[in-house]
């Protein structure tokens, strides 16, 4: 394998492609997840066109460059085939006796601490820290700067905002979305917004 894919026109993907050059990948072509967006091609890079253009087979190799955690679950889902590439920069630190799943994403300065596990397409923003045995569901995103204490939990499609905080063995609920430097000192439901110090409900 030498040759990604990248899938999305977001501007993760100006990351996401920064990494793959780093990591000695070549991006052969791009696929816009949103086909009526105006996006100019970073690097000269051509989009192809959208990303119904994968090709869904074995010996494809291509990354979800997608923010939006429904929209990434969405598209890996019409994929049943595809190799999806993770990429972890190498100023970053990933224990030994981590995982990470399918399709992730780990910025630098990211430090993913002993048996945490994180599952596919997680992204994870620089300088984030996961403790030791968090658990990081599917399609999670933790924006830069982000904390989480040793065993928390957090559900599918969550999406912590910059700087936003766990504390140890807390669980947050799947599709929640915690607001920038949010600090959650108890576990939070599924579908919530929550925001502030400590963390309180933003819905009325």
């Amino acid at each position: 394998m030498n040759e990604v894919i990248l899938c999305g026109s977001g501007l993760h993907s100006r990351a996401v492609l920064s990494l793959l050059q780093l990591l000695g990948f070549a991006v052969p072509y791009i696929l816009v997840a949103n086909p009526d967006s105006h996006y100019n091609s970073p690097s000269g890079i051509p989009i192809r066109g959208p990303l119904s253009l994968l090709p869904d087979r074995s010996d494809t190799f291509a990354f979800l460059a997608i923010e939006g955690n429904q929209q990434r679950e969405d598209a890996a889902k019409r994929f049943k085939n595809v190799n999806w590439v993770t990429l972890i920069h190498p100023n970053a630190w990933v224990d030994p006796s981590a995982r990470l799943g399918l399709g992730s994403y780990v910025a630098a300065g990211v430090v993913i601490n002993a048996k945490a596990v994180a599952g596919d397409h997680v992204l994870v923003g620089t300088g984030a820290s996961v403790g030791h045995d968090c658990i990081v569901e599917d399609f999670v995103q933790l924006e830069s700067g982000v904390r989480l204490g040793g065993g928390a939990r957090l559900g599918r499609g969550c999406l912590c905002g910059i700087g936003s905080s766990v504390v140890p063995n807390i669980t947050v609920g799947n599709w929640t979305t915690l607001g920038p430097r949010a600090v959650v000192v108890k576990s939070v439901p599924p579908r919530s917004d929550f925001g502030g110090v400590p963390a309180q409900s933003l819905k009325q």
